[in-house]
C-alpha cells in the first residue's frame, strides 16, 4: 500500500497530525500498536482531559521550561485559542477553570477523544491498531515502514508521534528514538519530569504523613548551599515514598538536575505553608487565635489551619503538647511552630522513574528541527511532533497544548510536502 502521509503513533499528537493531514487533502494512515487510539488522552487530566490552556503565548511558554521557546513557529500557526476553536467547533464545549485549564463540560475524556476518533473516520483516515513498526526504511523520494510478516507501506512522508518513555501502558516505550537516530537524529539525555519525588525520611518511610494534602503551598529545592534553586505554588501531597502533587511534580524536574549537577545523593525541599504569610505574621496569628479561645487545646484552636495530622506531627516534632492551652502557651514554642510551618524540610534522594513520570524530559534534539514545520533538517519528507521532541511543559495543560500544536504543524506540512504543493 501507497500512503501521502503515514503517522506512526495515536496519542494526542499524533491524532492530531494525522486529522490536519487528511483535512488537508492527504491519503493518510495512522499506525499504533496498541488496541486503541488516544490512551494517553484518555487518561489526561485525571480521566477529564485537560486540553489545553488559555494563559497568554508567554507566559505558556513559561509554563514550558523544557525548550518551550522554540514553540513560538508553531504557536504562531496553531496556538491554544485554535485548539479551543478546533474542539468548540466540533462540538465540544468547554469550560476554564484555576490556573487557566480548559476542560471539557462533559468533565470526561472520552469525549474529546471519541470526537477526533470521528473526525479520522470522516476525512478517511485509515486505522491500523495492534500494529508494530519494526523499521523506517528512509528513501530520497519514498519511505517504506516495515510491518510484522515484512509487510511494507510506502508513503511520502513520515510524521513520528510515538511519545516519550512515560506511562509506558499507554504505548509510549521509546520507539521512536532508534528510527530518529537512523535519519541522522540526536537524542539529548532522557530523564523523569512531571515525577513524584522520593525521600528516606524516617516519616516517610513509616508513613507518618501519607495521604496528607496541603493547600496552596509554595515547595522550594535548595542547593546544598541552602540557596534556592526552584520554587513551584500549588497543591502537595505525601505518600508512602515520598512528596507528590502538582507543586511537586512540577519541581521534579530541577531536582533530578541538581542532583545530578551537584553530584549528591540528597537535596533539601522546603515547603511554606502560608505563602502569603511572614514569620512574624503568622507568630502574631497563632497567638491571637490562642488568646481567643484560651481555655481550648491549641491542637483544636489551630486545627482550621492544616490537616490535623500534620499539625500533630509538628507539635510533636518541637515538643509542643497539644493539650496546652493560651495560659501555659510559650512564645518561644510558638515562634518555632512558626519556623517549621515557613520552613518545613525534607531530604529527597531523586524521583520515580521515567516510566512513573508523567512526562519524558529530554528527546529529538531541536537544533535539528525546522520549528514552523516540524520537519527534519535530514531527511525530507520526516517529521515529528509530540513528547519524542525534546520539549516537556509543567502538568496543567502545558504538554496536551505543545502535542496539538506540533502534531498540527507536522501533519500541515507532511500533507504539503506530499502533494508537492
Amino acid at each position: 500500500m501507497t500512503y501521502d502521509v503515514v503517522v506512526i503513533g495515536g496519542g494526542p499528537s499524533g491524532l492530531m497530525a494525522a486529522h490536519t493531514a487528511a483535512k488537508n487533502g492527504a491519503n493518510t494512515l495512522i499506525i499504533e500498536k496498541g488496541s486503541k487510539l488516544g490512551r494517553k488522552l484518555a487518561i489526561s487530566g485525571g480521566g477529564r482531559c485537560n486540553v489545553t490552556n488559555v494563559l497568554p503565548d508567554k507566559e505558556l511558554i513559561d509554563h514550558i521550561p523544557g525548550n518551550g521557546r522554540f514553540l513560538y513557529s508553531a504557536f504562531s500557526i496553531f496556538d491554544n485559542q485554535a485548539i479551543i476553536d478546533f474542539f468548540e467547533n466540533l462540538g465540544v464545549a468547554l469550560k476554564e477553570e484555576d490556573k487557566g485549564r480548559m476542560f471539557p463540560v462533559s468533565d470526561s475524556a472520552q469525549t474529546v477523544v471519541q470526537t477526533l476518533l470521528r473526525e479520522l473516520d470522516r476525512h478517511h483516515v485509515e486505522k491500523r491498531l495492534n500494529t508494530r513498526v519494526e523499521a523506517i526504511h528512509y528513501g530520497n523520494e519514498v519511505h517504506e515502514i516495515i510491518l510484522p510478516g515484512k509487510e511494507k507501506v510506502a508513503t511520502k512522508s513520515v510524521v513520528i508521534a510515538v511519545g516519550g518513555k512515560s506511562v509506558p501502558k499507554t504505548g509510549s516505550e521509546g520507539d521512536g528514538y532508534a528510527w530518529a537516530k537512523t535519519a541522522g537524529h540526536t537524542i539529548t539525555e532522557l530523564y523523569p519530569t512531571e515525577v513524584p519525588m522520593t525521600s528516606k525520611e524516617p516519616f516517610i518511610r513509616n508513613r507518618t504523613l501519607q495521604g496528607i494534602s496541603l493547600r496552596d503551598v509554595a515547595i522550594t529545592a535548595l542547593k546544598p548551599n541552602g540557596k534556592p534553586i526552584k520554587t513551584h505554588r500549588w497543591d502537595l501531597l505525601f505518600t508512602h515514598q515520598g512528596i507528590s502533587g502538582p507543586a511537586a511534580l512540577r519541581l521534579s524536574q530541577f531536582v533530578v538536575k541538581a542532583l545530578k549537577k551537584f553530584e549528591v545523593d540528597e537535596l533539601v525541599v522546603e515547603i511554606d505553608s502560608f505563602p502569603d504569610e511572614h514569620e512574624n505574621q503568622l507568630v502574631d496569628r497563632l497567638t491571637k487565635m490562642a488568646k481567643e479561645s484560651p481555655n481550648k487545646a491549641v491542637k483544636s484552636v489551630w486545627k482550621p489551619l492544616l490537616p490535623e495530622r500534620f499539625l500533630l506531627f509538628i507539635l510533636e516534632r518541637i515538643g509542643l503538647n497539644p493539650d496546652t492551652t493560651y495560659h501555659h502557651l510559650e512564645k518561644k514554642k510558638v515562634m518555632e511552630l512558626a519556623q517549621e510551618l515557613k520552613h518545613f524540610q525534607i531530604k529527597v534522594n531523586g524521583t520515580l522513574s521515567i516510566e512513573k513520570a508523567f512526562i519524558t524530559g529530554g528527546g529529538v534534539s531541536l537544533k535539528e528541527i525546522v520549528p514552523n514545520q516540524m520537519a527534519s533538517k535530514f531527511m525530507d519528507g520526516l517529521y515529528f511532533c509530540g513528547e519524542i521532541l525534546d520539549i516537556h511543559g509543567y502538568t496543567g495543560g502545558f504538554n496536551i497544548t505543545a502535542a496539538f500544536s506540533t502534531g498540527y504543524v507536522a501533519g500541515l506540512n507532511a500533507a504539503e510536502r506530499a502533494l508537492g504543493r
